[in-house]
């Protein structure tokens, strides 16, 4: 691709971003220099390397999502101050 300042205007643009002739001079530089990094990227010989997504396997670090300790019921409702069933009663606040 090739870059010019134009396309350094479209993607200050885009990104909502004002700048200087002298600020669009320097994002073309350092955006030359990164598809440069890429293309120098792209020669090297990937054939048979399984992609990954991860620089070093990492274990599980994720439990499973099992409730363990549920509510006792029954005990919070031994200290309601009134219940209806297995609910907890309280006055009535909308007439």
């Amino acid at each position: 691709m090739i870059l010019d300042r134009a396309v350094v205007r479209s993607i200050a643009h885009l990104a909502r971003l004002e700048l200087s002739a002298a600020e669009e001079e320097q994002y073309l530089t350092q955006l030359e220099h990164i598809l440069e990094y890429f293309e120098t990227l792209s020669e090297v010989e990937t054939t048979g390397v399984e992609p990954a997504t991860d620089m070093v396997e990492a274990p599980e670090i994720f439990r499973a999502d099992v409730v363990t300790n549920g509510p006792a019921e029954e005990e919070f409702l031994s200290v309601a101050p009134a219940r209806f069933g297995r609910f907890f009663r309280v006055p009535k606040i909308i007439e």
